[in-house]
């Protein structure tokens, strides 16, 4: 997988269209459920706000599968997903957009909310600090207790995560690494006739 943007810290805009205030807030996502909690904090946080809609990516900006947004009673298809539609163009991951909006009595129909989320989010993106993520897979290495600090420091250089040690006859690590520094560290490992195995599911 290639390397994308994901949001580097909380982002907020305001805009007020026709007496309504819309309070456009962008998030960095790690899963699913924190998108949930995301979305029920700013409920908490803006109780008295008619609406709250929001369209998230809990993952690579092209995985359709952790994507997913709500119009909170808003006329159907007005909302999320316009906003959703930016977040795609945008090309950004892990990202959440909560649209929180204080009805000011005046109705702006529905190409008028569609308007208003999807430029919202615009107007929040278009502002908002990114940094790049680099996806890493999973994998397990297993060594004798006497090549540990080695593979170790290899590791390091690599900028590679250790998610778990498990000390049995023999040392196993279970690791994360980005696709760019995989082939150097199989080459190293090669030379101790030690294998980087993909981690079972």
């Amino acid at each position: 997988m290639q390397a994308y943007p994901i949001p580097e810290a909380d982002h907020q805009v305001e805009e007020v269209i026709k007496n309504s205030r819309f309070i456009t807030r962008v998030f960095k996502l790690t899963s699913f459920e924190d998108a949930k909690n995301l979305v029920q904090q700013q409920k908490i946080e803006f109780p008295d706000a008619r609406h709250h809609c929001y369209a998230f990516i809990a993952g690579s900006p092209t995985q359709h599968s952790l994507m997913g947004f709500s119009d909170d009673g808003e006329p159907s298809g007005t909302a999320g997903k316009p906003m959703l539609a930016v977040l795609q163009g945008s090309g950004i991951g892990h990202i959440l957009a909560v649209s929180i909006r204080y009805f000011g009595g005046t109705k702006l129909g529905t190409g008028g909310l569609v308007k208003a989320y999807a430029g919202g989010v615009k107007l929040a993106l278009a502002s908002l600090a990114t940094q790049v993520y680099v996806p890493k897979d999973e994998y397990k290495i297993g060594c004798d207790y006497r090549h540990l600090d080695q593979i170790n420091y290899w590791l390091a250089q690599a900028s590679a995560d250790i998610i778990t040690t498990d000390f049995t006859d023999k040392v196993w690590l279970t690791v994360a690494i980005a696709d760019n520094e995989k082939e150097e560290l199989m080459s190293k490992l090669g030379e101790m006739q030690l294998q980087l195995e993909p981690r079972e599911a």
